[in-house]
């Protein structure tokens, strides 16, 4: 950090300090006000209110009359200058509380209450307590610290004071909140959030030049963010403009950097992804399943794992090593168990926090990792938005956010080292625990662990646990016999075991006698895989009937876990019949419970439930039945969504019906936090009904759920649904569900970036939607051919396309259709040079969508008018209609959205010469727009950013980003590499 803030003045001790509780408070960091309690006070003239902040800013000390006169007036004061003072100190005595105001030896002094009192006092207050909390190593803290002192300024300190003492103050609190914000700045950088910083820094630069440490920050920013050729212009820029201004070379620290990034610095290389921001209080995952009470034996194992995150957690070793270990074993040896026993144990050693997730690696659909850091970045904190989309950035992110935390990860039941590794924290003091049925000799540096059955003595044991001493007592053979039959498994021996404790008539020797017959495949229990299902046989057959039935078929459904309210509609129950069911199957071991409402299989029990189903599950269009149910209940929950989203919008109304009811919700944040939340499983769902006669409903599904394509979160799993709908209705030649299919894949490539596959998947669902008369894909598919052709600058194309979309839309009678049609159609008016019926088309569209309460595409729709009144040159009005965009956009999770809106209020913001606002809006469309709006839109935001730049006189950078617009531009054939050609001239840059 480039030296320490300083506080504007030294202050004495207590000087502050009153004897009058007044409840007045004072602001000196803006407009100089007055207020008791909430009640704003009058503070008269502006001498007046000069005097009143000579005083405030005095600390409490005494201010002689000479002394204040100089404060207001200057060497130019009037010749009643003293008594025009006792005047204002009169009425500034009438308006605060007795006391306050005080005069001595023959001048004044204010006496507040507290500190409190005082905006200024607060903020030095709060820059001390960031200092304590930055030595103690605490950045969340002192970063949240600092962010509270600089909320406190409001404006331009001493605002329209008049004076010599005014002009000094105004001019140190302005410096000092400058510094301010370099030291929040670089513990910005400390903390990772680089791409975040970027935006901030832009502007900054911009409006105060000559400053080299915002300068140093931004080229630190820059090359951190993986854009080492800007950073390297921002040193040429600074350079030429201290020569220019001020004839001198920039500082040594700043050209050690340049040096330092010239030769890729490894020590510079700090986490490229931000980490979480931290909420009001920190976020403490506590994901670990809970252990079972009567765990028993491994004592050797237990011992051996605990060493192990020791070395992670000691004192001694301050937590200078990450620890991994994994166990290895075939399943129902016990390894989740064990795992999550020493997991247990260990808590306190991990006080951030500890994460948990089954993998399924065992299963035919292992999980993503970026699926799991997903939903890991969740769990620390992290909003859905800042999330990125690959599994790279993800990775990164995870790492960071677990930077200077201690944090236990449990990773269970992994396919393979590959899975694993980018789930791994990477960070000292951090530990995980892997539990797989191959060994992770492909994960360097791992503990690894074989765990084979227990002993015969343990085995007993915890039958014993769960028997009870007595009843094992008097029959021990037999129950040797019974943990022998079971194979020393402790997943075989707890499910028999608790067979036995719920039946008090039966003995041990009964049990040992079934175990023994040939039904109960005793021979299996001794061979791998066989031998666990046949563990699972025993606690099935002792499942009572409605158990055994929804054991069945809740196997069925694909995903990581299921809902109660979906398994509900799976076994076709009400909501609490279910949840006793599925409680039940919780306490026999052969289903968990992941959270409060949510349920999961092992997924070895879940192929074992699914071969149960195929064998006995009569009639056997029972099954199919309890998937369509299923469906069902996905695709009337996200109709559901999708009405309250778009509201006018005639999708809801050609949906394939539904048998089942789906949920209802109050409002349309909690029916997106259900859409978000049941992304993977509403998506798997998808993709295991496109095989059969359950395919239209799973394209509709996709359709219904297409925020979870363009919000960006989830945007890769739906284009595998999306591809997996469409190959469907070809194999089986179904014309209506591949024109839908088609349509929600051109959404995909649209939002990617892709728009010859966009506009090839569209055409074609023309073709299909013709065939099979289907409102819905004629209606659509010719409006995204026309948005394609606005992209690829086919504008006579593109209207023809439009105009038959409106058309379509006007006779199947959706109004929100119609609407977003002619507002794409204003934007071909818009680059045909018809203005003013741009902006009377998008009127058109904005007035259809506040007619139906659609507040999301309304956003489109300002979106399109505000692009129409830049163009037309009111740029005022723009700007204010792209903001409400904005606001819609960010309230509704459109990442996408979000960042075009942040563009074209860059450019509307450059055509006003506003550029160092256009250049803080571009950077942020860029960090918005990364992984997902394709190389074309990041090229068009990087155009405007360079244009903003070379306004500020950053020319170096400028070319920076131009150059990589244009590369981007010349590989995809686009007519906008000649406009960036022409601003990369000699002619141009001169």
């Amino acid at each position: 950090m480039d030296g320490v803030p300083r506080v504007p003045e030294q202050r004495r001790s207590g000087a502050l300090q009153g004897a009058v509780e007044s409840g007045l408070r004072f602001s000196v960091l803006g407009p100089v006000h007055a207020w008791r309690a909430d009640q704003p006070l009058a503070t008269g003239s502006p001498q007046q209110r000069a005097l009143l902040a000579a005083l405030l800013l005095r600390d409490g000390r005494t201010a002689t009359a000479a002394e204040l006169i100089d404060a207001v007036w200057g060497e130019e004061s009037p010749p009643q200058a003293l008594a025009a003072l006792r005047t204002y100190a009169s009425r500034l005595r009438k308006v605060l509380d007795p006391g306050v105001l005080v005069s001595e030896s023959g001048g004044y002094a204010l006496r507040l209450a507290s500190r409190a009192a005082l905006d200024l006092t607060q903020a030095e207050d709060l820059w001390s307590q960031a200092e304590k909390a930055r030595q103690a190593g605490d950045l969340c803290e002192a970063r949240a610290l600092i962010r509270s002192a600089l909320a406190l300024w409001d404006g331009e300190p001493l605002a329209s004071v008049p004076g010599p003492f005014a002009e000094t103050q105004r001019a140190r609190l302005e410096e000092w909140r400058l510094q301010l914000l370099e030291a929040r700045l670089d513990m910005d950088l400390e903390q990772g959030c680089h791409a975040e910083a970027v935006s901030e820094l832009t502007a900054l630069t911009a409006a105060h030049p000559l400053r080299e440490r915002l300068r140093e920050l931004l080229m630190l920013a820059l090359y951190r963010s993986g854009r080492q050729a800007e950073a390297l212009a921002v040193y040429a820029d600074t350079r030429r403009l201290l020569a220019d201004e001020l004839g001198v070379d920039p500082r040594p620290t700043l050209s050690e950097l340049q040096q330092r990034i010239l030769q890729a610095d490894p020590a510079l290389a700090e986490p490229s992804a931000p980490a979480a921001e931290p909420a009001a209080a920190p976020v403490r995952p506590a994901q670990l399943p809970a252990t079972v009470p009567d765990f028993t034996g491994r004592a050797s194992f237990v011992r051996e794992l605990s060493d192990v995150l020791a070395l992670a957690s000691s004192e001694s070793g301050a937590g200078s090593v990450m620890a991994v270990s994994a166990l290895a074993g075939i399943g129902g040896v016990g390894k989740t168990t064990l795992a999550v026993h020493v997991a247990h144990a260990a808590r306190t050693a991990f006080p951030d926090g500890q994460l948990y997730v089954d993998l399924q690696g065992a299963g035919s659909r292992a999980a993503e990792p970026e699926t799991v850091l997903g939903s890991f970045l969740r769990a620390l904190g992290t909003a859905d938005s800042a999330i990125p989309d690959s599994l790279e950035e993800r990775a990164a992110l995870f790492r960071s956010s677990l930077d200077g935390r201690r944090v236990l990860v449990l990773l269970d039941n992994a396919r393979d080292a590959a899975q694993v590794r980018p789930l791994l924290p990477g960070t000292e003091g951090c530990a995980a625990l892997i539990t797989s049925r191959v060994r992770m000799v492909g994960l360097a540096g791992a503990h690894l662990v074989d765990l084979d059955v227990m002993s015969p003595e343990e085995a007993l044991l915890l039958f014993t646990k769960i028997v009870g001493e007595e009843r094992v007592a008097s029959e021990r053979e037999a129950a040797l016999d019974v943990v022998a039959a079971c194979g020393f498994l402790p997943l075989a021996i707890r499910i028999a075991a608790s067979r036995l404790a719920a039946r008090r008539t039966w003995t041990v020797s009964v049990l040992a006698a079934k175990l023994a017959d040939e039904r109960r495949r005793l021979d299996e229990l001794q061979a791998g895989d066989l031998a666990v299902k046949a563990t699972f046989e025993l606690g099935y057959g002792a499942l009572e009937p409605a158990q055994a039935r929804a054991f069945r078929l809740l196997g069925l459904a694909d995903g990581p876990d299921i809902s109660l309210a979906a398994a509900a509609a799976v076994l076709d129950l009400d909501a609490e019949e279910t949840e006793d069911l599925l409680e039940s199957l919780v306490d026999t071991s052969l289903l968990e419970s992941a959270a409060p409402g949510r349920y999961r299989y092992h997924d070895l029990v879940r192929l074992y439930a699914r071969a149960c189903a195929e064998r006995d599950e009569l009639p056997p269009q029972e099954r199919e039945l309890a998937m369509s149910r299923l469906l069902d209940f996905y695709l009337a929950t996200a109709a559901g969504v999708y009405a309250i989203e778009r509201p006018g919008d005639r999708l809801v109304d050609h949906l394939a019906p539904t048998s089942h009811p789906g949920l209802v919700f109050d409002d349309r944040h909690s029916a997106q936090d259900w859409l978000y939340s049941e992304a993977i499983s509403v998506l798997a769902c998808v993709r295991q009904s496109v095989g059969d006669s359950r395919l239209r409903r799973a394209v509709d599904l996709l359709w219904a759920a297409k925020d979870l394509a363009e919000s960006g979160a989830n945007s890769r799993e739906y284009e595998v649904a999306a591809m997996a709908a469409w190959e469907a209705a070809q194999a089986v030649e179904d014309a209506w569900a591949a024109g839908r299919a088609l349509t929600t894949l051109t959404d995909v490539h649209m939002v990617a970036g892709r728009f010859d596959q966009a506009d090839a998947a569209a055409t074609a669902a023309m073709a299909h939607a013709q065939e099979a008369n289907d409102p819905v894909a004629r209606c659509w598919a010719p409006n995204t051919r026309g948005i394609v052709a606005i992209y690829q600058g086919r504008h006579v194309e593109g209207e023809r396309h439009l105009r038959l979309a409106i058309e379509n839309f006007r006779i199947d009678q959706n109004r929100a259709g119609e609407a977003s049609a002619l507002c794409n159609l204003s934007r071909i008016h818009l680059a045909t040079n018809r203005t003013a019926s741009a902006i009377e088309l998008a009127e058109q569209g904005i007035a259809i969508y506040e007619s139906t309460g659609n507040a999301l595409r309304g956003a489109n729709g300002r979106y399109a008018l505000g692009l129409a009144l830049t163009q037309s040159g009111q740029l005022s009005a723009a700007r204010s209609i792209l903001i409400e965009a904005l606001e819609v956009f960010r309230d509704s999770r459109q990442r996408l959205w979000e960042g075009m809106t942040l563009f074209r209020i860059a450019e509307t913001d450059l055509d006003a010469a506003r550029n160092a606002a256009a250049a803080s809006a571009s950077e942020q469309a860029l960090t918005l727009l990364r992984g997902i709006g394709g190389d074309w839109r990041r090229s068009l935001v990087l155009t405007t950013l360079g244009r903003a730049l070379q306004g500020l006189g950053q020319t170096d950078r400028a070319r920076v980003c131009w150059q990589e617009a244009l590369e981007i531009y010349e590989q995809l054939k686009s007519p906008e590499a000649e406009v960036v050609r022409g601003l990369l001239s000699p002619a141009q840059a001169a």
